[in-house]
Formats: C-alpha cells, sequence, structure tokens
C-alpha cells in the first residue's frame, strides 16, 4: 500500500460504497436495514426489490444527469474532468420521512432515449 494512486482509488472506491450503504438506510428503512425474516425466499423477496429500487433509482438519476448534459448552458461549464466525476449513484434528492405528494396526473419530465431500430442486413448477393 506505498502506491498513493492505488491507496487513493481504493479509497475513492470505499467511499461510493459507503455512500450508497447510506441510501440503503433511507430505502430500506422500515426493517432498520435488517432483514426482518429468516425464512431465505422472503430474505430473497426483500434483496430483490432493494436491488429494483436501486435500479429504477439510478435509471431516474441517469435520465436526469443527461437532461442536464443537453443543456447548453452547462456544456460550457463543466469540464472534462468533472463530467467524469459524475455517477447516477446519488440519493440526495430523496425524502424518506414525511409527505410525498404524488399526481398521476402528470410525468417527471425526463427524455428517454429513443430506442434505435438495428440496421437491416444486407441480403446476399444474387449470383
Amino acid at each position: 500500500m506505498r502506491d498513493r494512486d492505488l491507496r487513493r482509488e481504493v479509497q475513492e472506491g470505499l467511499n461510493v460504497v459507503e455512500g450508497w450503504n447510506g441510501a440503503n438506510d433511507i430505502i430500506f428503512f422500515g426493517t432498520s436495514c435488517e432483514l426482518s425474516s429468516n425464512r431465505r425466499d422472503q430474505q430473497e423477496l426483500s434483496v430483490l426489490a432493494l436491488h429494483l429500487l436501486h435500479m429504477a433509482l439510478v435509471f431516474v438519476n441517469t435520465l436526469m444527469i443527461q437532461d442536464m448534459l443537453a443543456d447548453p448552458e452547462w456544456a460550457d461549464v463543466l469540464t472534462d474532468e468533472d463530467k467524469r466525476a459524475l455517477t447516477p449513484l446519488f440519493w440526495m434528492h430523496i425524502q424518506p420521512y414525511g409527505e410525498v405528494r404524488l399526481n398521476m396526473g402528470s410525468r417527471l419530465q425526463l427524455a428517454v432515449p429513443a430506442a434505435t431500430d438495428p440496421e437491416p442486413e444486407p441480403e446476399p448477393a444474387a449470383a
């Protein structure tokens, strides 16, 4: 561990993991971040639900980051180093307690990238 760059890389990785564990405290707060059952199938279901919530959060965060990067005002401000530091692993915008107002009549203004159709394969040449 004499390599300073390696130590920094390991520390940065640990910081990401600790930050994501903080998200688990918020998302999985009803059980004090503990599996509440000894039954394997219920534990597996709880962990799979937690992973599904993680992936949904990362997806929405990714869309928000893409929207921000598409704004020309931000494109001029962020350096390449800033862009490399962006990660969809953030949860500070999540409010775990209190009243949550849902408006099912409107959608989030997040642009989902259009799916690209695969290019058709060229037909074989006639002999």
